[in-house]
């Protein structure tokens, strides 16, 4: 069945639930709504639930593979919203 909301099994998905996020970052889902909260991880609000783009995942994943350090999220989410984003967009 072929359907314009269908979405292929195959493909990654675009957004995680903040459980699904966790379970990756193996943190608790408390964390990440804390952060949430104070702005400093990058999620969507949609009405009372939050979602988490995946490519924010993948790219905390790049930068502390990469680095090879820690990754300061709340930093990655600040610079998100400046205009000069060079630090964190390698």
């Amino acid at each position: 069945m072929t359907d314009e909301t269908s979405t292929p099994r195959d493909t990654a998905p675009t957004f995680y639930t903040v459980p699904e996020a966790a379970r990756i970052l193996r943190v608790d889902p408390a964390t990440i709504y804390r952060a949430i909260r104070a702005g400093e991880f990058p999620a969507v609000r949609v009405r009372t639930r939050y979602i988490v783009p995946a490519h924010a995942v993948d790219r905390i994943a790049r930068i502390a593979a990469t680095s090879g350090s820690c990754v300061d999220v709340a930093r990655l989410a600040a610079a998100s919203r400046l205009p000069d984003r060079t630090e964190y967009e390698r």
